[in-house]
């Protein structure tokens, strides 16, 4: 397999490791250089690309069948925004949450301090759903190994048991199908597989999800109407547009272009290119007697391997240590040559 865009990038190592930092495209570095050497020069600050804004949104609802513009905020950091969901949340409420999820989706929840959250394995997830569970918060891919959720499966369960349901979409987003109804509320840090920017996440939630949260905190950005209310606040709206940050404009220039170039060559294409990658991996660990976690995502994780990582990055094959294991990650960039490439290296070991 070619990278599905090879005019776009141009590594210089077998880069593996879009599970921690996905690279930018040539035009997220071309937009980036001209904004910023207009506003260098004086000709325009950042915040007049404010005008992105609204097609971002647009073009992150896309990701999530049923999603609308106005069902999508924009702030920072995924933990960032599942803090009013935290807050939301009753005294002494309790908060279901899988054995070894990522950290950022968990402390809000452990740190509030006045909420019981219990942790199951992600396999039992599902059927340890109980009527005292208020809220579920799980990955719909795990980062440390690539296991998946049945987000369907689990969706059916909170609502049998009037529980909510947020869930991290940041390893999933661009190559995974995903359907807004099959979770209440959404976050997604977008500068792994959707090769956007480390200051720019998204949050979706509809208008009943919504109404059920208040944002901490808002600044002048989640009004109604920001620019007409800078120095006499009037209301927020009553979209999930109320739990906006001030964002990063440059930051929203380089997640313009990378989502830009995800909807040319669509999820479906993109997930077929990185699931063959990691096929071809999987096969070829076998052959040199090595295995992967199980699962059925481009994130492939050998157990017990990550000590090999060093010795990996001094052959330019870039991967991740995680959880003691040696992480894999294969995207849009990635070729049969990477795969191969980093099979041999581990065979050498």
């Amino acid at each position: 397999m070619s990278p599905l865009a090879p005019e776009e990038f141009s590594t210089e190592v077998t880069y593996l490791n879009t599970a921690s930092f996905g690279l930018p495209s040539a035009r997220a570095l071309t937009a980036h250089r001209e904004a910023s050497a207009r506003w260098a020069a004086g000709r325009g600050g950042p915040m007049t690309n404010d005008y992105l804004i609204p097609k971002l949104r647009e073009s992150y609802a896309g990701l999530l069948a049923g999603a609308t513009a106005d069902d999508i905020a924009l702030g920072s950091a995924a933990s960032q925004l599942i803090g009013p969901v935290a807050v939301a949340l009753p005294p002494g409420a309790e908060v279901l949450v899988a054995e070894g999820e990522f950290s950022s989706v968990t402390m809000p929840f452990l740190h509030r301090g006045d909420l019981t959250v219990r942790t199951v394995p992600l396999e039992r997830l599902t059927e340890e759903v109980r009527p005292e569970t208020a809220l579920v918060a799980v990955s719909v891919v795990q980062s440390a190994d690539g296991r998946m959720t049945d987000l369907p499966a689990l969706r059916a369960a909170t609502r049998a048991h009037g529980a909510r349901l947020l869930v991290d979409a940041t390893q999933a987003a661009s190559w995974l199908p995903l359907n807004f109804a099959d979770a209440d509320y959404w976050v997604c840090a977008t500068f792994k597989w959707l090769i956007g920017a480390r200051s720019i996440a998204f949050f979706a939630a509809g208008p009943e999800a919504t109404e059920s949260v208040r944002p901490v905190g808002p600044g002048w950005y989640a009004a109604a109407d920001p620019w007409a209310e800078l120095y006499n606040p009037v209301k927020l709206p009553s979209t999930a547009r109320r739990f906006d940050s001030t964002p990063d404009w440059l930051g929203v220039i380089a997640a313009s272009a990378g989502i830009s170039l995800i909807e040319e060559l669509t999820v479906e294409q993109i997930g077929a290119h990185n699931l063959g990658l990691a096929d071809r991996f999987r096969a070829g660990l076998a052959e040199i007697g090595l295995s992967g976690v199980p699962n059925r995502a481009p994130i492939v994780t050998v157990p017990g391997a990550g000590d090999a990582a060093p010795r990996l990055e001094e052959a330019e094959v870039i991967t991740s240590a995680r959880n003691g294991g040696l992480r894999f990650s294969f995207h849009l960039y990635n070729t049969v040559e990477d795969v191969d490439r980093a099979l041999e290296v581990l065979a050498a070991q």
